[in-house]
């Protein structure tokens, strides 16, 4: 019989599940609270920034915007645009026809908020719904966005805040990565229980 030594790791059982636990203690999320620049009161601030993305006219675009801090660090570096390169510009608001904020902020520039939340073990965001399905907690709702139907550069949707802010100084139509909001439409979306052209919502949540 072999003798276990103090110094011996901790075996940890499987449960009958096949699942391993972890300490929910330990869990955390972290998420982009889109046209905003703060966190919900109950999460922590990583970065207060400036959203980014492709111009809304490029074929080779890429999708996906970013949340760019700042205080941007660099490393080595070549200055002047030579074309063999990726993008990324600011992000405007393209709500000339919308009037579902509070502030009229067309072509104003997007900040964003990058936020922590202790305690929590997934994310996601739930479109056309406002509220929470019945154990997630919300931490933030607003209106679907995304890029216009017919320019050439593909993105996705993201969810804005209900109550957007701008950047300071960034009211100039310089164009960039777009967002309009998102409509219904009515064929292979069915109607009821959707509209032909209304607005959708979304909520971003978050489960223990």
């Amino acid at each position: 019989m072999t003798e276990m030594s103090d110094n011996a790791p901790t075996l940890l059982s499987v449960p009958n599940d096949g699942e391993n636990r972890v300490d929910d203690s330990n869990k955390s999320i972290v998420y982009t609270r889109w046209g905003k620049k703060a966190c919900p009161t109950h999460a922590e601030l990583i970065l207060s920034g400036f959203t980014g993305g492709s111009w809304y006219g490029h074929s080779g675009a890429a999708a996906e915007p970013l949340c760019l801090p700042r205080d941007p660090e660099w490393s080595f570096y070549k200055d002047g645009t030579d074309g063999a390169k990726a993008y990324v510009y600011g992000a405007e608001y393209e709500t000339h026809s919308f009037s579902g904020f509070k502030k009229t902020l067309a072509e104003h520039d997007v900040p964003c908020a990058v936020c922590l939340v202790r305690n929590r073990s997934v994310v996601n965001m739930f479109p056309a719904s406002k509220t929470c399905r019945k154990g997630w907690t919300l931490e933030y709702n607003g209106y679907l966005m995304a890029g216009h139907h017919d320019q050439t550069a593909g993105t996705t949707y993201t969810c804005v805040d209900s109550n957007p802010e701008a950047l300071h100084g960034g009211h100039l139509n310089h164009n960039g990565y777009l967002l309009y909001p998102v409509e219904a439409r009515c064929g292979s979306l069915k109607c009821p229980p959707y509209t032909e052209g209304r607005e959708l919502v979304c909520a971003v949540c978050s489960k223990i």
